[in-house]
């Protein structure tokens, strides 16, 4: 594998540990904060007196199972960050199905409806997008010296 390659890939393992760092602590801080206070961590564009309220029981078991999500996530995307420093192919197309997957829905209904702030939100999307073409170039390259 070519130095340009091998550089593509650290570059894009590191983004994809920043992020499921990122998402992992998200999870875990939503999961273990009331109802209120997880959706204003989410929703950080919004007025957080508009959604300080008495939530019922089952959106706040919905909001935890999206943090449990967002925790998984970002520990399957670490290992994955991992796998792909040591040039694991299979790992650059896991972690590009989890990890962009995760945040394609975000980017859709959480920040084109502008609930949330352009840091941290917008730039972690920016960074799994950055991570899957540096992973996905390396990836096409290799498959076609094969």
């Amino acid at each position: 594998m070519k130095k340009s390659s091998v550089l593509l890939l650290r570059v894009s393992s590191i983004l994809w540990i920043i992020w499921g760092l990122v998402h992992t602590l998200a999870g875990v801080l939503v999961l273990s904060g009331d109802t209120t206070s997880g959706f204003q961590a989410i929703g950080d564009g919004v007025d957080p007196a508009t959604i300080e309220m008495d939530y019922p029981g089952i959106v706040g078991g919905v909001l935890n199972q999206h943090a449990w999500n967002l925790a998984w996530f970002g520990i399957v995307t670490i290992i994955g960050g991992v796998l792909i420093w040591r040039k694991n192919m299979t790992a650059i197309w896991v972690t590009a199905m989890v990890g962009g997957l995760a945040d394609l829905g975000y980017f859709f209904f959480v920040d084109l409806a502008g609930y949330a702030r352009f840091v941290p939100g917008t730039v972690m999307t920016i960074v799994s997008a950055l991570a899957i073409l540096l992973s996905m170039k390396v990836w096409f390259s290799q498959r076609s010296v094969k």
